[in-house]
Order: structure tokens, then sequence, then C-alpha cells
């Protein structure tokens, strides 16, 4: 066989599940095989690869190996002629596998080679194609040089920013994220170095890959997306130490030592001032609004102060010099402490939890203010003319931060989305569905067809060629482009064409309840993912358990009464029993359920949510609904209504 493709993952399911949903399109072109290897994820990874890609080679860690270990455990296992080292929050194109396994097959001189990434949103990765990280490369690095002449041949060989990204190219460095290699050259120069965990060991066996006498490619001419930031948290102080450390054991390793400790030397220097910088620009962006909102609190009040000396009482100096150097301030810590514990300070605080900070800040500082010396107690105008203006401070700060933001006064925080789905009807409502199940409700959705002929069907307001008219007239917010109806090539096209947009993209795997994007090159960005862990949370499962206990004792207890109204009332004794010991629930799921391994797990039910209902769901989608919706809004409340009311149904066999 041709091809292996290796994955590693740790606790990136959805990514995963996306990833691997792309694979197996591209695969179809190519003979080969898919490895994952899992490092211990506690986030449903292998159950959802057990369920959903019984084809893949699964192999379970029971600890986290790092990168290298991870893709050697599938490397030595593998016999194809090409591995690809692939990452889990990638997504490829369908002829991505058949393309870059041709051009290595015209190739013979290639060891390795590389594809051209773009991000969440379409833009460029320019690490697609990296140079060798020397100590001069290094140093333009670190100092900022590369980001001012990107396009230099000296300063910018870092990523290569002076060879056209449309075109094919021999380079040094290749991305770990998509990394093809010829299995005839790692048996000669052995595979990756597990010296490094998780960073540097790309740099290092492209460097060994060209040390042998081969050639490292980038090839341009298949693109994958690649959701950089998702893997690692790459702005964390974390990742600098782990990162830059991996830098040196390459140095120490290939250069010179001369050239080893001058290396060494430059990134013990970026690693503490990206470090300092990274920790000083967290703690000055955790304090920044604070500040702003108490001098502004201070100023407004002060100017409260004279105007109520000036024109109420008519005495400029009625109150004393305390009230403004430390009363006043000490008002403003209470208020912003307390707003900073009703998490107002979180990113898009909803205006209730100001409100509620500030009225608790008041309420503390009206009983602090009666308990002191009458000496001290100057007016409680102050007090109240406070919490009036510290709440609007708060509303104008937001105000200024936000259009700073976003160049608009649109306030509403948690703003509900216009979004628009691309997809087949039947696909497109079924996404719209969990976009209206998730947390983020949009206020907007439109759903356009992804054939470009003009279309009649009144559930579309137009066709994928008309985007960008849909765009600025219904002033869209996202798109989200279903997987199933979309190839990957036609998503990725219509991404990059509209990457400088301020619109969002995101991408809805077939038969999955969840949507996936990232806003930016280091940002996450958001998914949809419907919550259907209530039924799963640790106070509901007791009380689930404590309510089948209780229930199977009344049930035995008036049991003689009961045979009268079940309709099996030899099954009766025989569920309660069941359930008792726990090896049934009296409420759970309607079966068949399809969605299963989506759904937190409960045991069998006797009865299930369709028993109240006068017709019982028969279509798997609707079956499926239903049972979300169970696991979702869980209450034991719902468990007793439907056994009340489904009393007679209680003897059947489950």
């Amino acid at each position: 066989m041709k091809l292996s493709v290796i994955i590693v993952n740790y606790n990136v399911q959805h990514f995963l599940e996306q990833c691997l949903y792309s694979v197996e399109k591209a695969m179809r072109k190519v003979e080969g095989e898919v490895w994952v290897v899992d490092n211990n994820s506690v986030d449903g990874s292998v159950a959802m690869v057990k369920n959903k890609f019984p084809w893949v080679k699964l192999v379970e860690s029971k600890k986290n190996l790092g990168f290298s270990r991870g893709n050697n455990l599938a490397m030595k296992e593998s016999q194809e002629e090409y591995m690809l080292l692939l990452n889990p929050d990638t997504l490829v194109e369908e002829d991505t596998f058949e393309k870059i396994v041709n051009f290595m097959d015209e190739h013979p001189d290639g060891g390795g080679l590389g594809v051209k990434m773009v991000d969440g949103q379409g833009h460029f990765l320019p690490e697609s194609k990296r140079g060798l990280p020397t100590p001069s490369v290094a140093f333009y690095k670190i100092f900022g040089l590369a980001s001012f002449f990107p396009k230099s041949r000296k300063f910018g060989k870092y990523h290569l920013g002076f060879l056209d990204k449309e075109e094919n190219h021999e380079v040094e460095i290749l991305s770990g994220a998509f990394m093809l290699l010829r299995k005839s050259v790692l048996d000669k120069i052995g595979y990756l170095d597990e010296t490094f965990f998780m960073y540097g060991e790309d740099i290092d066996l492209s460097y060994r890959i060209i040390k042998a006498g081969y050639k490292n490619y980038y090839f341009s001419d298949t693109r994958i997306i690649h959701y950089k930031g998702e893997s690692t948290k790459k702005s964390s102080v974390n990742y600098v130490f782990v990162f830059y450390r991996a830098m040196i054991i390459f140095a120490k390793k290939h250069f010179s030592q001369k050239n080893a400790s001058l290396f060494s030397f430059l990134i013990n220097l970026a690693i503490y001032a990206r470090a300092s910088l990274a920790l000083l620009r967290r703690g000055i962006s955790s304090i920044l609004l604070p500040l702003f909102d108490g001098a502004l609190i201070f100023l407004l009040l002060f100017g409260f102060k004279h105007f109520y000396e000036n024109q109420i009482i008519g005495n400029p100096n009625h109150f004393p010099d305390t009230l403004i150097y430390w009363e006043i301030p000490a008002f403003i810590c209470v208020w912003l402490l307390s707003v900073f514990l009703f998490k107002g300070y979180k990113k898009d605080p909803k205006l209730s939890n100001l409100t509620k900070g500030v009225v608790l800040g008041t309420v503390v500082i009206a009983v602090i203010y009666g308990l002191l010396p009458e000496s001290l107690r100057f007016s409680r105008i102050i007090i109240l003319a406070g919490m009036v203006i510290s709440l609007l401070s708060l509303f104008i700060n937001r105000l200024v931060v936000h259009f700073a933001l976003y160049k608009n006064f649109d306030i509403s925080f948690n703003k509900k989305k216009r979004i628009v789905i691309v997809g087949g009807k039947e696909e497109a409502k079924r996404v719209a569905r969990i976009l209206n199940l998730s947390y983020s409700k949009p206020i907007f959705t439109a759903l356009v067809s992804p054939v470009e002929e003009s279309n009649t069907d009144e559930d579309f307001i137009g066709s994928i060629n008309q985007l960008e008219e849909i765009i600025g007239i219904h002033k869209i917010d996202e798109i989200i482009f279903c997987a199933k109806d979309l190839s990957a090539q036609k998503i990725i096209d219509y991404m990059t064409v509209n990457s400088s947009s301020k619109v969002d993209f995101k991408i809805a795997p077939p038969e999955s309840l969840f949507i996936i994007g990232s806003h930016s090159v280091n940002e996450p960005g958001e998914m949809y993912v419907i919550d259907l862990n209530s039924v799963s949370k640790k106070l509901n499962q007791k009380n689930k358990r404590g309510f089948d206990i209780i229930t199977s004792c009344m049930i035995m207890i008036l049991s003689p009464i009961l045979i009268f109204i079940v309709e099996k009332p030899f099954g009766l004794l025989k569920n309660a029993l069941k359930v008792l010991i726990g090896k049934l629930t009296w409420v759970g799921y309607l079966k068949p359920n399809t969605l299963k391994s989506e759904l937190p797990e409960i045991k069998t039910g006797i009865l299930n949510p369709s028993d109240t209902m006068r017709i019982v769901p028969t279509q798997a989608e609707s079956i499926q609904r239903l049972n979300m919706m169970y696991a979702k809004d869980y209450n034991v409340f719902n468990d007793l209504d439907i056994v009340v009311r489904c009393i007679k149904k209680l003897g059947r066999v489950a």
C-alpha cells in the first residue's frame, strides 16, 4: 500500500472527528491505512473513534506519550511507502493525498513534503514553509526583524517570505501539522527524536532528511485547514518555555559548540523576554479596564461632590479632604471588587452581573458606613450617587471598549448572531436545529443552496454564488458550511476568497452535534455544541438514582393494587427489582438511539419520553432529537411525570 496517515490525539475530540471525516474522503483515492494514537484523552475521543470510524487503527495509550513517541509507535508498525504525520486539528481536501503521493513519486529525491496551510478564516499560515533556525535566523525572528521585513532574503528566512506561496519550492523545515515522509528515508535516518516531547521534533527530522542528502518540498497545489491554536495554547507562558527549550535541544544536537552556545544564549534571552512580555500583557489586560472604571468613577464623583457643595448646600468646603483622599477611593475599591466577584470583568459580561455587583458593593459600603464613628459619616448622598455613577461609568467604558474593537456602539453583551448555513435542505435544517439547541441561539438564520444555479426553493434565500450579496444585504456575522454537501476544496475556496471580510467561518461535520471553527491564528474561536450533559451531572445522577430506588420501593409496597392497573403485571416486580439493583432505570432514552455515542450514558429505560406522546416518532432524526432534549433538559420531576402518566406501562420488557 502507498500511504499511512498517523494522527496523534490528545483531548480534541471534535477536531479529531472533523479531521477523520475529511481523511476518510481523501483516502478513497489512495491505497493505505489510518492510525489514531490517543494519548490518554478524557474527552471521549476513543469512544468516538470506535463508534464512528471503526476502520481506523486505534492505539489507546494509558499515558500521554507526547508527539514524538506517539507517532513513532504507529510508524514502527506501518509498512506503507509513505507516512503522513497529521495533526487532529486539520481538515484536508478530497484530492490532497492523491496529489502529494503523485508528487513524491515524481520526485524520488524528496524525503519529506509539506503543503499550503490556511487557518480557520482562510488566511495563509506562514509556517507552511520555513527555513532552518540558525543563530542568525533565530536572532532576526526573536528581535522582530523577520516581522518588519518578511520578504527579505536576509531577514525573512524563518518563514521564507520571499518564496511565492502559490508555487512549489524546496524548503528546509516542514511543519509537524502535515508532514509527508518517505519510509525508505526514515529507515536510514531514524524516526522522530523522542527527546522532544511536543515541539522541535519536526525541525529536527526535517534537518536530518536534508543532511542525509534528500530534499524537503513545499507543495502549493493542495491546501489544508489547520486550526492552529487548538491542540496547544500558544499564547501561554508554558508554551513559551516548552517551545524555546526544544530549540535549545535542537541546537545542542546539530550545531557546533560555539554556535550552539550562541543559539542557547539567544533562545534563553527570548524565553525570558517573551515570558515576561506574556505575563506583563496578561497583567495589563487584567487591570486596565478596572483602572479606567475606577478613574472615571472617581472623576464623576469628584464632580458631583463639587456640584452638591456649591449648588445644593452652598458651602464649597462642606466635605472634608478625607472624603476625597480616603473614603471615595475605598468606596470605589469595594464597588470594583464586588463587580469582579460577579464576573463583571470576564469577556462579554452580562449587564445584570454589573448591576448586581454595584448594588452588592453599595450594600456593603452602607453597612460599613453605619459602623463608622459619627465624625467619619459625612453624607449618605455620596454613597447613593456613587452607585448611580458606578453603573454609568461601567456602561460608558464598555461602550468605548466595544467601539474600539468593533467600530460600533452595539453593546448587547452575548450578542445574538446573524448566520447563514450553506448546505442541502435536509442537512442545513439539521444544523439550524443544533444552533437553536445550543446556548448561542442566533437572532437570524437562513439557508443558502450549495449549488451555483439559481434556486427557486422557498427554504433558501439564495445560492452559494450569491454569498457576497447575501452577506451585505442581511448583515451576516457567520457562515456555516455543511461538510456533507460541500467538498473541503470548495469550502476552502470560499474561505480564502472571503478571508478579508469580517465574517466568521465554521464547518458542520455530518451526523455530529457540534459546529467547529476558528477566528484567528492564535484564538481557537467558539464551537456550537449542544450541552447534553445535564443528565450526567453528579447531582442529577444522584437524583435519578434516588428516584429509581424510591419508586421501586413504592411499587413493591403498592404491587397488590398496581397489578390490577399495569398492563403486564408479571413484569412489574421484575422491573422494580432490576431498577433497584441498578441494572435498569425507570426512564431512559427512546430506542433505537442512533446517536448513543454522542449522548451521556445512562441505564436502559423501561419508559422513555415518547410514552407520553400520542404519536411515537419513528424517523431516526426525530428519535435523536427527542433523546437530545431529554439529556439536555433533564430534571427528576420530568421522570416523575412520565412514570405517573405511563403507570400502565411499568411492567413491559425493557
